[in-house]
């Protein structure tokens, strides 16, 4: 994807009127959209042509919108997925947002708040995409490699573990803002196992010794929800 206006979406919605005219709106502000009318017609236009984002009606005939998005999420786990549905259980919700959906949309919904949407996950997607490859970072009065795993300030060098790297690769790349510990768990450790906690915890403290010389940068934890890189500039 090289910008908003060359995004291309797959659209599956099973009502032939409302697909037409979300599909033409989306059309008309720039976009490229293949649209299907049930999951098993998605699946088979999603491995012929790559996407930028889906679209997806939960309830349609031949495989509903949450199966769609679980065989999709077992071949790309970061493609942005919305669901667009009648739904508004919070049951239905939170199925959605465990199969790894970005955003809900509940019908009806006016045509400017879905492009909103649309931009803002797209948004979100391109920082992600940017941010996979990128290995530099300043930290305040230090400098951290997380290939080398080499974290300096002045005359100090450390070289870190993969464990401690990696997590202090994943709070720089959300520095100043709240790291879910079940994320951190899960991309680091593979799972949110009680020892997988207690181990990430010893690393904190060590990151923590490790960045003390300089008073502008602390880790600090955010109960309930997980830990924060600050940094005052």
């Amino acid at each position: 994807m090289t910008d908003q206006g060359k995004a291309k979406i797959l659209l599956l919605e099973d009502d032939h009127n409302l697909g037409l005219i979300i599909a033409e709106h989306l059309r008309l502000n720039g976009y490229d959209v293949d649209l299907c009318k049930d999951g098993k017609a998605g699946l088979v236009r999603y491995s012929e042509a790559a996407y930028d984002l889906c679209l997806v009606d939960i309830m349609m005939p031949k495989m509903d919108g949450f199966t769609f998005a679980a065989e999709i999420r077992k071949r790309d786990d970061a493609i942005p997925l919305i669901f667009l549905t009648a739904k508004s259980l919070q049951d239905d919700k939170i199925k959605g947002f465990k199969l790894g959906c970005d955003d809900y949309i509940t019908k009806p919904f006016s045509v400017e708040e879905l492009l909103l949407r649309i931009q803002a996950v797209l948004k979100r997607s391109r920082i992600a995409i940017q941010e996979a490859g990128r290995h530099l970072f300043t930290i305040g009065e230090y400098s951290f490699d997380s290939e080398q795993r080499i974290l300096s300030r002045k005359t100090n060098e450390y070289k870190l573990t993969s464990k401690e790297s990696d997590l202090l690769r994943l709070l720089c790349l959300n520095v100043n803002e709240v790291l879910d510990r079940g994320q951190a768990l899960k991309e680091i450790w593979g799972d949110e196992g009680y020892f997988n906690s207690r181990s990430m915890d010893v690393f904190l403290t060590k990151l923590r010794k490790y960045l003390k010389d300089d008073s502008n940068i602390s880790i600090v934890n955010i109960h309930g929800k997980g830990f924060k890189l600050l940094v005052n500039r």
